[in-house]
């Protein structure tokens, strides 16, 4: 018996794909306005510039651990109470300067005022740009009531929270949130799926996650044998971790959650 769906954040609830895509786009349109370049060459550049920069940093494997990619520290503050994010407080100024910098340079643009101009441009855009997908609300709307509903996101709570201010309808949907950020380790590790299990005083059997990352939603579940569902939107291809079930839109879940209560 299913009493309880755990629904991972981002790119499964929000689309956080698009709103960085939108962000990168007006940014680099900008650009495009001051010099004669190519806005997509831009984007292209940065986000190269921005993965390989990211990783020569000491957070680096605390942020692999925890689950923040190269574009949130484009735009997070993580202004958590942690040695690690004070770390990344410090750090993503700098960052983001120099990945914007670097970007241009590859376009043969030597500009570091103009690089830190769109460094800060960039956070502005992100958060003026919420994406939710169009379901979303509606199979809230529909489940809600009928299952208790947990949040299970990784990054730092600081932008998870900072996310989820710039869309408030989503928090009144949840009976918890836990961010790996403040757990202190993120999906795939099995132990944050326990303590989201414990919150909700319900085992294994009782819980299902839904999300759209194989590595880290579907893996965590498949580590402790608790059922998980797939939103495969974008025809991804699949590797060796294995989803209960794959699913391309969020509705698909009624027909699911009908056939496993019928049991």
């Amino acid at each position: 018996m299913i009493k309880a769906i755990f629904f991972d954040l981002d790119d499964t609830l929000l689309w956080d794909q698009k709103s960085v895509e939108r962000a990168f786009a007006a940014t680099c349109e900008v650009a495009a306005k001051k010099y004669d370049l190519d806005p997509t060459d831009l984007e292209e550049a940065v986000r190269k510039e921005a993965r390989k920069l990211y990783s020569t940093y000491e957070t680096y494997s605390f942020t692999q651990m925890i689950g923040i990619n190269p574009f949130e520290g484009l735009w997070g503050n993580f202004l958590d109470d942690d040695d690690n994010f004070r770390k990344m407080k410090e750090m993503v100024p700098t960052y983001r300067k120099e990945a914007w910098t670097r970007g241009l340079a590859a376009l043969g643009i030597n500009d570091t005022d103009f690089g830190e101009e769109l460094a800060e441009r960039f956070p502005a855009e992100r958060r003026k740009h919420p994406f939710v997908y169009e379901e979303s609300f509606r199979v809230l709307d529909e489940l809600k009531g009928k299952y208790q509903l947990l949040l299970l996101t990784n990054g730092s709570p600081d932008l998870q929270n900072t996310k989820l201010e710039i869309t408030p309808e989503l928090v009144p949907y949840f009976d918890h949130i836990v961010i790996s950020g403040a757990f202190g380790r993120g999906k795939p590790d099995p132990t944050i799926f326990e303590h989201a299990l414990e919150k909700m005083s319900l085992t294994k059997d009782e819980a299902m996650m839904v999300g759209d990352n194989l590595m880290t939603d579907i893996l965590g579940a498949s580590r402790i044998g608790m059922k998980s569902v797939w939103i495969n939107r974008h025809d991804k291809e699949r590797n060796e971790v294995i989803p209960t079930y794959e699913i391309t839109h969020l509705e698909e879940l009624y027909p699911i959650l009908a056939e496993l209560n019928s049991k």
